[in-house]
């Protein structure tokens, strides 16, 4: 990496047009450059897609053979390195809890009789992308997120644009506009994942400028960067969020014939009373599916609302983190969630509501409210 900075030092170049002239991955390419940078010996520009240029020690470093130190490597280069020398049907399924980036912990559930995060990987292994579907709340995101450390996401809705994809022209802080590349160029870039989530509220217009990453082209071509073409590096990854039920997702026959694999995505009860959520609750949720499944209800509560209420209930008790589900609820489902409450041994379900005011005598004043420091004063 050094000796071509060094060869060409007038030039400044991105991490594609090296990655093309050394014959390496577009990953590893960059982890060398971003290394010559930490250590003074090249230099970086570009508020878009970066770009570097050799500096007055180039020419020294590309004498000596750099090793970088453990932990310094992008975690997509990681699991490229695993995916190629270690066979999908060998590798150890991941039954335990997983850290996702956030911390969070992501518990696998089973899919064709594999973890659900070892299926995602070895349908990416075969470049079949995938369409997650059903109501929001049930892990979909988590369980993409969990499955690929490297993954880059797009929230999807129906302001979403073309430059939210593929990128567009920003001001700098001298004021002059550059091109920022998006996350589809950066995933493509890259080899990483790429979670388009709420997939089906974004205009199918916008969705085409996707669909040339996905086919045989692999690539794209950015109209609005002269033309510029895109090429997807090995590794890149397509996986999509749909939520049936909400207000304006439709998914299109162009949209669903790119995802080979569609997948549905509902919320585990059991793993809601493993994860010590009041069991009544979880008995009443299990009941308002059934409700859903059969047409009669249009809502019930999943995973993530489950999750809520276990939070509620853990500041404000039980009986309040009740009357907040049921206010969680659609309006015009209200009325059967709360009946089914009743059925369950809840004795007042309502949704939780401000009540008449109290005696200042009853309000306890925050530390250091203005209140306080008032009645210290006053002794």
């Amino acid at each position: 990496m050094a000796r071509l900075l060094a060869d060409r030092p007038a030039d400044t170049l991105t991490i594609g047009g090296m990655a093309r002239q050394l014959g390496h991955s577009h990953s590893a390419v960059r982890n060398a450059a971003l290394t010559l940078v930490r250590r003074g010996e090249a230099d970086q520009s570009g508020s878009g897609q970066p770009e570097f240029r050799a500096n007055a020690k180039t020419a020294a470093a590309a004498q000596t053979a750099v090793i970088s130190p453990p932990g310094t490597h992008a975690p997509r280069v990681q699991a490229a390195t695993a995916r190629t020398t270690i066979p999908a049907a060998a590798r150890p399924k991941q039954t335990g809890p997983i850290r996702r980036t956030g911390g969070q912990l992501y518990h696998p559930r089973e899919l064709a009789d594999l973890p659900d995060v070892e299926a995602l990987n070895r349908l990416r292994d075969a470049d079949v992308p995938v369409l997650l579907y059903g109501p929001p709340g049930t892990g979909k995101t988590s369980l993409v997120e969990a499955a690929f450390p490297d993954l880059l996401t797009v929230a999807g809705d129906g302001d979403t644009t073309v430059g939210d994809l593929i990128g567009e022209y920003t001001q700098d802080d001298a004021g002059a506009y550059v091109f920022q590349y998006g996350p589809l160029v950066t995933a493509m870039t890259e080899g990483r994942a790429l979670l388009i989530d709420d997939a089906t509220l974004i205009s199918p217009k916008v969705l085409a400028a996707l669909y040339p990453a996905m086919d045989g082209r692999r690539q794209i071509q950015v109209k609005a960067h002269k033309g510029e073409t895109i090429k997807a590096e090995p590794g890149f990854y397509v996986v999509a969020g749909h939520n049936p039920g909400v207000h304006g997702a439709v998914l299109t026959e162009a949209l669903a014939s790119r995802f080979s694999v569609q997948i549905q995505v509902g919320t585990d009860y059991d793993l809601a009373l493993a994860l010590k959520i009041d069991a009544r609750v979880v008995r009443i949720a299990r009941h308002l599916a059934r409700q859903v499944e059969l047409g009669e209800l249009g809502w019930a509560p999943q995973l993530r609302e489950l999750l809520s209420y276990q939070k509620a209930e853990a500041v404000l008790g039980a009986r309040a983190a009740l009357a907040n589900l049921i206010g969680i609820a659609p309006v015009e489902d209200r009325e059967v969630v709360a009946a089914v409450g009743k059925i369950a041994g809840v004795k007042e379900v309502a949704p939780l509501t401000l009540g008449k005011q109290l005696p200042a005598s009853a309000v306890r004043q925050p530390p250091g409210s203005t209140g306080s420091a008032q009645r210290g004063r006053s002794r």
